[in-house]
């Protein structure tokens, strides 16, 4: 069939099973956008800013676990997506990101709108290409699919010259072709078995176990072997941020997240055991922030897919490459069972001694957060923006299954929150997203509520409204003699009146009772709703560990 390189562009994605594009138009994609006009098998979210769009498919991605796509023109188009490019990459999320250029004639010319963006996201993506002719397409869309989601995923960007998007050319079927080569060749380095035997020498041989999980649990969809794995060898299991969900948080074994604000069952845990079970998990500065004291009484065994992991931040005795989910179902039939003990009850008096809580002023985030749990059963997608509601929602909102917390962690990404639960909405529609925000995050890109308008989709946006950057605050007031500077907020902006702007119900609550009432009545919609939660300004997270200090250095407030 004949088709111009726009037509091709969503042939091509149609062939590699995407349904949902994010997007923005603009004068270098055009031609793209003439050919969506027809089109009936994509659906086309139109976004309010760029960044939105890469936020949304970063979202979409977390949530359904399938590769996120964006829509952007050239020039300021393609940089507002760097930021979530950037979220992605720091969080190894597969997205493919296609952006229009000027014309090949115009390359290199300075001319309107032009920028390399083959450049400024080189350091932030997989792979990124500039298609210089229109036979590369099929190629080029198949190849950066494949990539995305290959080992570590990621995301890719495609440049595509406008002039290219109006070139016909005879089209039977290639990408397709294409796809199935690189599926055929997508076979990852076996498994080495002499690594696996040397890790299951040390967890037969270990009196004090820990696990400590990461965001590649979820990723490899390996919770259920996380499960098995802990249960067989009763090791109290503890995860990252990114790792939140990969194990059930009501589970007898669970000590909490670790790091700078977790608790200190995990902490002072991965501090004492004698053996750390280290799954899909980076070592980042907000886990081992003191990497000479980290987990220093245990050997270490580090699973991970990505080479360049091992041994980048802390020592490692028994490291394993590959798929987390192909390891973990390689090793549990080799190892013994092991009894609790002595060990699982010194961690059940630490989590007994440090409960994971705080005498909050007037209105609790606690409260708040347990509040949406209790009324939703848990059953609901979580996203998040970042700052001191980030971890709040990690703390105290009890989560069961994976893929329902949505954060920004690597990058730390404020602005993230609100187009990311509108891609959620639509990477797993069976379930109503509540986005947690505090008002500094929310500010940076609430012009998405013109989205969540337009669509309606069922996202409760919560404010921690504190009238202040929270988390920039905490620390200025705890490591800069409490010199405020620049962190602190008026009551410039009424969000329930901002909603109302986009046509979206809003309350503001100020008690619990008010934060009760106006959930049951967000939750009876099917619809989008913002509540607006006045707390406290001096509300700090705790427990923490300040920056470079070992983990077992907590600073802790009743």
């Amino acid at each position: 069939m004949k088709l111009n390189g726009a037509q091709l562009i969503l042939q091509c994605l149609k062939e590699q099973g995407v349904d949902t594009v994010f997007g923005y138009p603009g004068g270098q994609v055009i031609p793209l956008y003439d050919a969506l006009y027809y089109e009936k098998e994509i659906n086309h979210i139109l976004v309010a800013h760029e960044q939105g769009a890469s936020h949304a498919a970063d979202g979409y991605a977390r949530a359904s676990g399938k590769t996120g796509v964006v829509f952007a023109t050239s020039g300021p188009g393609a940089t507002n997506t760097v930021t979530g490019i950037a979220t992605a990459f720091a969080d190894s999320v597969p997205m493919v990101v296609i952006t229009g250029q000027v014309p090949r004639s115009s390359l290199g010319k300075d001319s309107f709108q032009e920028v390399n963006i083959i450049s400024i996201t080189k350091a932030i993506t997989k792979k990124n290409y500039l298609v210089k002719t229109i036979e590369e397409i099929p190629q080029a869309i198949a190849e950066a699919f494949f990539i995305a989601k290959a080992g570590r995923p990621g995301p890719v960007l495609i440049d595509i010259p406008k002039d290219l998007q109006v070139s016909f050319i005879e089209y039977n079927g290639e990408g397709l072709k294409y796809r199935d080569r690189f599926e055929q060749q997508d076979k990852p380095a076996a498994i080495n078995e002499d690594d696996i035997d040397a890790a299951v020498k040390l967890i037969n041989s270990s009196k004090k176990p820990m696990i400590y999980a990461g965001g590649g649990i979820i990723i490899a969809e390996a919770h259920n072997e996380l499960i098995q794995l802990a249960e067989k060898i009763n090791a109290p299991t503890t995860t990252t941020m990114m790792g939140t969900g990969s194990f059930p948080n009501d589970h007898k074994l669970f000590t909490g997240m670790v790091g700078m604000h977790g608790s200190h069952a995990s902490n002072l845990g991965v501090t004492n055991c004698d053996l750390l079970i280290s799954l899909g998990v980076r070592f980042s500065d907000r886990v081992a922030s003191h990497v000479q004291s980290f987990a220093p009484n245990a050997k270490i065994i580090h699973v991970d897919i990505d080479p360049k992991e091992i041994r980048k931040n802390v020592r490692v005795d028994a490291p394993i490459i590959g798929d987390v989910k192909e390891v973990l179902t390689k090793l549990i039939p080799k190892i013994e069972e092991r009894a609790a003990d002595d060990w699982n009850e010194k961690v059940n008096e630490w989590e007994k001694e440090y409960p994971l809580h705080k005498n909050f002023i007037n209105l609790s985030p606690k409260y708040i957060i347990n509040k949406v749990c209790e009324l939703t059963e848990g059953n609901v997608t979580v996203t998040t923006e970042v700052g001191q509601h980030q971890i709040w929602a990690c703390q105290y909102f009890n989560y069961k299954y994976p893929r329902t917390f949505i954060s920004s962690g690597g990058m730390g990404t404020m602005g993230y929150g609100l187009g990311a639960a509108i891609g959620a909405t639509y990477g797993n529609p069976d379930r109503k997203v509540v986005n947690i925000a505090g008002d500094g995050s929310f500010k940076m890109n609430c012009n998405e509520l013109a989205t969540l308008s337009r669509y309606k989709r069922p996202v409760i946006q919560v404010v921690f409204n504190n009238h202040a950057l929270g988390m920039v605050r905490q620390w200025q007031n705890m490591f800069n003699d409490g010199r405020l500077s620049f962190t602190l907020f008026g009551d410039e902006v009424d969000f329930v009146k901002l909603g109302e702007a986009y046509g979206i119900k809003g309350r503001r609550a100020t008690n619990e009772q008010e934060v009760e009432e106006a959930l049951k009545y967000a939750l009876s919609l099917n619809e989008p709703f913002i509540l607006d939660c006045i707390i406290n300004e001096e509300d700090n997270v705790m427990p923490m560990v300040a920056p470079g200090a070992p983990i077992d250095q907590i600073i802790y407030e009743e």
